[in-house]
């Protein structure tokens, strides 16, 4: 018997309403997608048209004046106000253009033409996922030859996660002092770290690291993932029905279970092609201090369409009109809102980046201080998830060549004898800066950096060490020695 019955539950939440979600993905958008957004809602609102600098004396401002009575057919006083008050919305909302107009170009007068075909450069910049996929072996504890004999398996791999024909998996780790049960162990490690699949011999074994436990025991499944996978796809389903003794339905069913695994996960992790970004902010130092620079010279100025200032002063409009010429107008306003307090932000901060990072900028020592995203909240006095969507996706060109934003927010490496935090790029600095004085017969194992570290008063772990030695592509002490 069902028992009904009505309770009272409070429960706190967050509801985030779609102005404010529009304004939070302005944030988070890259200069060239902003550009991209912005000619998008030009389409969408008639209102707003792009402004040609030879038209910018020719705008007829006075078309705002008010006009007489009789070019005004309206039915009643509340039309009379509705009226009013859309031709004084317009009105704001063109000065709110012009605002953003001159504010727009307040950086151009300040750029010379090189510096503008400087700008329209493209510049390179790729990321490895490799770092990231070997990342998830940090935690295991493994040795300075079983890391870099790991790494040296993904590295080995193609574009699509396998390794070539013919790879012999033990005979590398024989290179590396490691016996065939423990390469196979790690291997077998490897294939199971996301995504699965990686440094596969072939499509069967790529394929059988990506089932679940309760897949690898169905004999359908495990056959068609290695011995019948080309009957498979070339749907030899009839013949499979009867070599497993099932009907062709079965067979179908384990064939939707295998579509959804990935037969190129390599595709998810190694580099392909560069990207090439287009710098948010240039990071210039004039006279000995950093200024910020919006590069916002490539979205377009705009512009209320003097075309609608004549229709909303003519006022001949029914009320759906009316209304809908407000709601773009509102539409309008919400935009440049946004642009500016993206540009705002923007800039607030690089700046506080820049105050952070002082040692890296003023000082030159190509060191970076562990920095975090509630830092720069509580410096701005705004909540830790603004920063993040600010950061994405965004690079500054700087004197020292061009970087992420992320770059910047560096994670904490070890301490120091004050127990005070020292970052990533201070113990890098010094890992290389002891192996290029190394002794190139005896070179140094992770565990001697560890202990040099500590003598100059830095406790890192030698798992750290292993970690950021791959990070810059130095190899192990065996493979260094000449």
């Amino acid at each position: 018997m069902l028992d009904q019955h009505l309770s009272l539950r409070q429960k706190q939440e967050l509801a985030l309403k779609p102005k404010m979600l529009q304004s939070l993905r302005m944030l988070s958008l890259p200069i060239l997608e902003l550009e991209s957004y912005i000619k998008q809602e030009l389409i969408d609102n008639p209102l707003l048209e792009l402004r040609e600098e030879k038209e910018d004396e020719d705008l007829d401002t006075s078309s705002y004046d008010s006009p007489q009575e009789d070019n005004r057919p309206l039915e009643d006083q509340d039309a009379q106000e509705e009226h009013d008050k859309n031709i004084s919305e317009a009105r704001e909302l063109t000065e709110i253009l012009d605002q953003w107009n001159d504010y727009h170009g307040s950086y151009e007068s300040h750029r010379n033409d090189s510096e503008q075909d400087q700008r329209e450069t493209l510049i390179r910049y790729e990321e490895d996922g490799r770092v990231k996929f070997l990342e998830q072996l940090y935690p295991l504890q493994l040795t300075e030859e079983e890391f870099d004999f790991c790494a040296e398996l993904v590295d080995s791999c193609d574009s699509y996660g396998f390794l070539p024909k013919g790879y012999d998996v033990v005979k590398t780790a024989r290179f590396f002092g490691i016996n065939a049960q423990r390469a196979r162990q790690l291997h077998d490690t490897i294939l199971q770290l996301n995504p699965k699949g990686i440094t596969a011999t072939d499509i069967g074994q790529c394929l059988l690291a990506q089932l679940s436990p309760e897949q690898l025991e169905n004999r359908i499944i495990r056959g068609l993932c290695t011995d019948h996978f080309e009957d498979l796809i070339h749907r030899r389903y009839q013949k499979l029905a009867s070599h497993f003794g099932v009907s062709e339905d079965s067979i179908l069913l384990a064939r939707e279970q295998i579509a959804r695994l990935d037969p190129k996960p390599g595709l998810r992790i190694l580099p392909g092609n560069a990207s090439y970004v287009y710098p948010d902010v240039t990071w210039k130092n004039i006279e000995g201090e950093y200024v910020v620079i919006i590069n916002d010279h490539i979205t377009p100025n705009i512009i209320i369409s003097p075309r609608y200032r004549k229709m909303i002063n003519r006022g001949a409009f029914d009320r759906e009109t009316l209304q809908y010429v407000r709601e773009r107008v509102n539409s309008a306003k919400f935009l440049i809102k946004s642009i500016f307090m993206r540009m705002r932000t923007l800039e607030r901060v690089s700046l506080s980046i820049i105050k952070f990072q002082s040692d890296f900028f003023y000082k030159g020592l190509g060191i970076m201080q562990p920095l975090t995203y509630a830092t720069i909240a509580q410096d701005l006095g705004v909540s830790e998830s603004t920063i993040s969507p600010v950061v994405r996706h965004k690079y500054a060109e700087t004197p020292f060549g061009t970087f992420a934003l992320r770059d910047f927010f560096s994670s904490t490496a070890g301490m120091d004898d004050n127990l005070e935090t020292i970052s990533r790029q201070h113990v890098k600095s010094h890992i290389v800066r002891m192996i290029d004085q190394e002794n190139k017969q005896k070179p140094l194992s992770d565990q001697e950096l560890v202990d040099n570290l500590k003598e100059l008063g830095m406790t890192v772990s030698r798992r750290i060490i292993a970690k950021y030695r791959y990070e810059m592509g130095i190899l192990n002490s065996r493979l260094r020695r000449s």
